[in-house]
């Protein structure tokens, strides 16, 4: 049974940083193509060595120029989508990533017809065979791997709990257990993409809005 004192901590978690990366951007997540892109895109940008609220900025971006979608980005030329990550402030690689932006959308255009649906049931609704999936995407790797599975688990369950390692992170800055079946108790009915976001969040801030004699030890270009 959970711990009375774990049970308020995490109602003051959700409280505090209950929302996803994906909401933040203005992607209302749903099990269909264009907002699943939308999100991987968003984990491409989110596992650069970049603030978390640049690459948001960046996705939102995107999004306003109307590259939502694998057809309009690969559409799109490179300078287009230069110019919408500097108008996000993804200045950092946004070179580099116009261009895995590009090949990417190509790829998932060949491959599953620009619909990521294809590549869950390509691989067998498998955890594993998913995260190495959407490693074929040029750009992403394990930590943008982990995200879009965090962000996709309420509406892929195979998924879930997904909890990688940034999320335990957060789970023991604030004494809870970084057992994922454990905290999964403890998140109850709370979708399980808002419950390791929050922990995420908990993980990188630095403000030690939950905890604050314990926030001296995050880089500032942590990944979420």
């Amino acid at each position: 049974m959970p711990r009375s004192s774990d049970s308020e901590t995490v109602r003051k978690l959700l409280g505090t940083h209950g929302r996803t990366y994906a909401q933040e951007a203005g992607i209302r997540l749903r099990d269909t193509p264009q907002p699943l892109y939308r999100t991987l895109v968003l984990a491409l940008l989110l596992s650069a060595r970049i603030r978390g609220g640049t690459a948001v900025a960046a996705c939102r971006a995107l999004g306003d120029a109307g590259l939502r979608t694998p057809r309009r980005m690969a559409d799109a030329t490179w300078q287009e989508r230069v110019d919408a990550l500097g108008r996000g402030g993804y200045r950092r690689y946004d070179e580099r990533t116009a261009a895995q932006l590009g090949d990417g959308a190509r790829l998932l255009l060949h491959e599953y017809g620009g619909d990521l649906r294809r590549l869950r049931e390509a691989a067998g609704r498998d955890v594993g065979a998913l995260a190495a999936g959407v490693q074929k995407n040029p750009g992403i790797g394990p930590v943008g791997a982990d995200i879009f599975l965090r962000e996709v688990q309420g509406i892929w369950p195979e998924a879930a709990p997904y909890l990688d390692d940034k999320a335990l992170q957060g789970a023991r800055r604030l004494g809870l257990p970084d057992d994922p079946a454990a905290l999964a108790r403890l998140a109850g009915d709370t979708d399980p993409a808002v419950f390791a976001s929050a922990l995420v969040r908990e993980a990188l801030d630095r403000t030690g809005a939950l905890d604050p004699d314990d926030h001296n030890d995050h880089n500032p270009d942590d990944n979420p």
